[in-house]
């Protein structure tokens, strides 16, 4: 590698020549695996594009999730970091990483493994945590998300922006990730919009997101049946609903389990069938909250309410969170199926959305 240096002026880091992404994939036979959700972005002014996204990354760290062939990784190391953590867990692309990693000496380290498993707490050098209350660490995750692992990853991140813990340890660490257009349009939808959704709430309650452009399906190797969405994340310093994250989760999916009727409707899967029409008034009147509104109509501090008088009420009868509602449903199926009945229990909507 070469360093570039005008006198007076911080030296910037280049890479040297190398192959070209798809020359990377000749190279080494790779090929993306439709059972992982692979698709390959090979446009280097998009990955750069992505890169910029993320903001300043000069002498910063960062980690790049599921680097592949390294396209943006490549982005990544021009845009001047000073490490780059690469976490792949596809064992057919570490040989061509390590090509890239050996161009940028001392700049790359390489973990095969799981994003979903590894423990990013120990990920970035301790000098590097900044208090919650303080601007963000010089600390950036970026990735290129097979679809299959986007939506439970951001799910996992959330609770650790919610907990302070994993990445997030090191203060309000930003992150700069793809999603199918559709899921970044969820994360990123207002009150009123039909694309409002749990992942809307969970996202927007403990984060500002932005979906900052659409790359079009064709851009990508193989070719996926959607647009993909670059959607960027910075932790708020206090989330707009001051709750455990678990009790959030559960008021919201509630919620939305019903999403074309009435809000109430989902509410009552908070509570037990003994008793549900009574609690399900007491919460909707403490929280103030209109019982036929539509779920994707609920704003911010409706939620907020909601969940401040469930957690209220759960203080007060604490059988009452570890109630299952699908689990009595469950029950009351084995029950009639015992009895000889044919009575089905009604599906929920979203069953499978997060």
């Amino acid at each position: 590698f070469c360093l570039m240096a005008a006198p007076g002026k911080v030296a910037a880091f280049r890479l040297p020549p190398l192959p070209t992404i798809g020359e990377i994939i000749k190279l080494f036979r790779l090929k993306a695996l439709k059972q992982l959700s692979q698709n390959f972005l090979l446009d280097l002014r998009l990955t750069d594009k992505i890169v910029k996204q993320a903001g300043e990354l000069k002498n910063a760290h960062v980690c790049e999730v599921g680097p592949g062939p390294g396209g943006i990784t490549r982005s990544i190391l021009s845009a001047g970091v000073e490490q780059l953590l690469l976490i792949e867990k596809d064992a057919r692309f570490i040989p061509g990483l390590q090509m890239l990693s050996e161009a940028a000496p001392g700049k790359v380290r390489i973990v095969h493994g799981d994003i979903l498993t590894y423990k990013m707490e120990k990920a970035f050098p301790k000098h590097l945590k900044k208090n919650w209350e303080d601007e963000p660490p010089d600390i950036h995750i970026i990735g290129n998300l097979p679809f299959s692992v986007s939506t439970p990853l951001i799910i996992k991140w959330l609770e650790n922006v919610s907990k302070r813990d994993g990445p997030f340890i090191y203060g309000r660490t930003q992150m700069t990730l793809t999603f199918q257009k559709e899921v970044g349009e969820r994360l990123t939808a207002n009150p009123g919009s039909s694309q409002r959704s749990r992942l809307s709430v969970m996202a927007q309650h403990l984060c500002t997101v932005e979906n900052c452009f659409i790359i079009p399906g064709q851009a990508f190797v193989p070719k996926p049946e959607v647009d993909v969405a670059v959607v960027h994340f910075t932790p708020l310093v206090q989330p707009k609903i001051q709750q455990p994250f678990e009790l959030v989760e559960k008021v919201v999916q509630s919620v939305f389990q019903f999403r074309r009727k009435y809000c109430f409707r989902g509410i009552e899967t908070l509570f037990p069938e003994n008793g549900r029409l009574k609690r399900t008034e007491q919460l909707m009147m403490t929280a103030d909250v209109d019982p036929t509104l539509r779920p994707f109509q609920l704003s911010m501090s409706q939620f907020r309410n909601l969940c401040n008088a469930y957690r209220k009420m759960c203080d007060e009868d604490p059988s009452l969170f570890v109630f299952n509602y699908r689990e009595e449903l469950r029950q009351k199926k084995m029950t009639g199926s015992l009895l000889g009945s044919t009575g089905q229990p009604e599906q929920t909507e979203e069953e499978n959305q997060l």
